[in-house]
């Protein structure tokens, strides 16, 4: 496990299990918000990181992928936290439904344990201190990212990948609808982050300089 530090409120915790998996940690003043569980065995180590930096308050989750919701099981056993993700995927977490593309459904979390992101009264995602969830949908029907306002860091989750400082589209052979991922990725050009932090890949920095481009190399 690498621990590295992105920003001032953010931890960013990277493993390797044929390829990186990571989760973020954000401090917030009421406490420490878990950002993606990543796999089973990385449970551990993102518990005892987060009890680090404060008391923890919720699980967030960019969607409901086995490598994202991994831990969860294992964390709440040991902490009565809540866990949220996007209403669109909480049926395919459960295992009530295979996420598109996939041919059998898998519960991946026990009923009822995951609730679906609050929203407000104007109909948006409901933020969580500094961190604003926006629907990001393609990679799956509910995947979303998370901005943190204050130090202008995008934790993108499965939105892109990367390749020597320039944005990559999503892995394919997971993406369930990819001309919508590269669509929902039009957020880096309307919030203009100093960083983009990404799941499987190198984090990228000024990605709006570069959105344009990668729209149009993947569109279609």
């Amino acid at each position: 496990m690498k621990i590295r530090k992105i920003s001032e409120h953010i931890t960013k915790l990277e493993f390797w299990c044929l390829f990186k998996v990571s989760v973020w940690l954000v401090q917030a003043s009421n406490g420490v918000y878990i950002i993606d569980t990543g796999m089973a065995f990385m449970s551990k180590h993102i518990l005892r990181e987060a009890e680090k930096l404060g008391e923890i308050k919720a699980i967030l989750l960019t969607h409901g992928h086995s490598d994202h919701v991994g831990g969860v099981k294992n964390i709440i056993r040991e902490r009565n936290i809540p866990v949220y993700a996007h209403a669109f995927d909480l049926d395919y977490m459960e295992g009530k439904a295979p996420f598109p593309r996939r041919k059998k459904a898998e519960a991946l979390v026990p009923p009822n344990v995951v609730q679906p992101l609050p929203i407000n009264e104007n109909g948006e995602l409901e933020a969580f201190g500094d961190l604003i969830p926006y629907h990001t949908p393609g990679h799956s029907p509910g995947h979303v990212v998370y901005y943190h306002a204050k130090d202008n860091v995008l934790l993108s989750g499965d939105l892109f990948t990367s390749k020597k400082g320039q944005l990559q589209q999503p892995m394919r052979m997971f993406t369930a609808y990819m001309d919508q991922a590269i669509a929902s990725s039009r957020i880096v050009r309307e919030l203009k982050p100093a960083l983009v932090s990404i799941t499987h890949s190198d984090d990228v920095k000024d990605a709006h300089m570069q959105i344009d481009e990668y729209m149009k190399q993947y569109a279609g």
